[in-house]
């Protein structure tokens, strides 16, 4: 297994793991491009990708601008493997050192992906949109309320 940055010639086969979930499918597919995919590789965020054999078998997107999770996806018979939560933490570790205090997602409520993170250690939230949960990541090297401290003179 290969873990490295996403890059433009990898963008056919993640969006082909993305359309070919049985858990967390898109309603409309057409809403995320392959552009949008090319946007999150350095414009928007940055993208990690594992390979075996030349072949993408999983892949994760960080978003910088709301220090998200934009995306998260395994091959089905790669899942179960360590690759999801190596990808993810390459992600986590990329947003928290550019300084994120939290980092938040939203998934599929009673899926295996909503188990996923828990385990991983995240926060579950609230529901929205009537079937995705929240979940989010608190920076452990940023002070609880860093942002409610006062300044002395």
């Amino acid at each position: 297994m290969i873990y490295r940055r996403a890059v433009v010639e990898d963008i056919e086969q993640m969006s082909e793991i993305r359309l070919g979930v049985s858990e967390n499918i898109l309603s409309d597919p057409s809403k995320i491009t392959l552009a949008m995919y090319g946007d999150y590789l350095e414009r928007l965020g940055r993208g990690w990708v594992c390979e075996i054999d030349n072949v993408i078998v999983g892949f994760v997107y960080a978003a910088k601008e709301d220090n998200s999770i934009w995306a998260l996806f395994i091959k089905k018979q790669y899942e179960g493997a360590g690759i999801g939560k190596r990808l993810l933490q390459q992600a986590v570790t990329w947003l928290f050192s550019r300084g994120a205090e939290k980092i938040v997602l939203s998934t599929e409520a009673n899926t295996r992906a909503d188990l996923f993170y828990s385990y991983q250690g995240w926060t579950r939230g609230k529901i929205i949109n009537g079937t995705e949960i929240t979940y989010s990541l608190a920076n452990p090297n940023v002070p609880k309320n860093s942002s409610n401290r006062t300044k002395k003179y």
